[in-house]
């Protein structure tokens, strides 16, 4: 990530970042969980399409001034494979959590109560049936992929110079396998945001812990693995 040589310049960079994250996280929660809304949570192709464009859309838009990366287990990732410094990485899940509550709060201003409170705001949750762990697992996984998405398509330069395009689709192949199971957030920003908003907390310790889990499962296993010595730096 490229920075401005000290003082003001370096400053104003970080806040093109941050402005980026917040930008795209809150792209991201407002057209996926716009579209649980409007749907009722019953169109589960809408949403997945929602939730992949959305990332399609604001990666290729913004990745080039943050990266692109509006999720903090993801940041979390790169952070442990060492492409993010701890600071900026902190600065980023603060942003992405931002944007994530602002859209959520400007969805409760767009759809009535009954609309709201009939899907809890589009906030992720466990269908019946499953447990915590098999949530955590679910979520590590998806999040496995969506990982592994971005270090093969935006970060590798052997990959297809597609990154937002495969990265937006993973989530889209992530939703209609797991959107059922756990709500397929793969995000901690997508489902705080809305948690907060509609004062819906529960289960929301699986929304951290399994997609950290997952993108740093990916991140270390393509780091050092699948990349070459001398290969990519973020």
């Amino acid at each position: 990530m490229t920075r401005l040589d000290g003082g003001w310049g370096a400053l104003m960079t970080d806040a093109r970042k941050l402005i980026a994250e917040f930008v795209g996280t809150f792209t991201l929660i407002f057209a996926g969980v716009g579209a649980v809304v409007a749907s009722q949570g019953t169109n589960l192709v809408a949403i997945a399409l929602a939730h992949g464009l959305a990332i399609a859309v604001m990666g290729s838009a913004l990745g080039h001034v943050s990266g692109g990366v509006f999720n903090p287990a993801l940041t979390v990732g790169l952070w442990v494979t060492r492409r993010l410094p701890a600071m900026d990485a902190v600065s980023y899940i603060l942003a992405q959590l931002a944007g994530g509550i602002a859209a959520a709060f400007v969805l409760t201003a767009i759809f009535d109560e009954t609309m709201r409170s009939q899907v809890a705001l589009g906030t992720p949750q466990l269908a019946a049936g499953v447990s915590e762990a098999q949530g955590i697992l679910v979520e590590a996984l998806m999040t496995f992929f969506l990982m592994t998405a971005v270090f093969g398509t935006a970060i590798d330069p052997r990959g297809p110079k597609l990154g937002a395009l495969l990265i937006g689709l993973t989530i889209s192949m992530d939703i209609a396998m797991g959107g059922g199971l756990t709500g397929a957030a793969m995000n901690p920003a997508r489902a705080l945001g809305p948690a907060i908003a509609s004062g819906t907390m529960d289960d929301q310790l699986i929304y951290w812990v399994g997609p950290i889990l997952g993108a740093v499962a990916a991140a270390v296993l393509y780091e050092f693995v699948f990349l070459k010595e001398g290969d990519a730096t973020a």
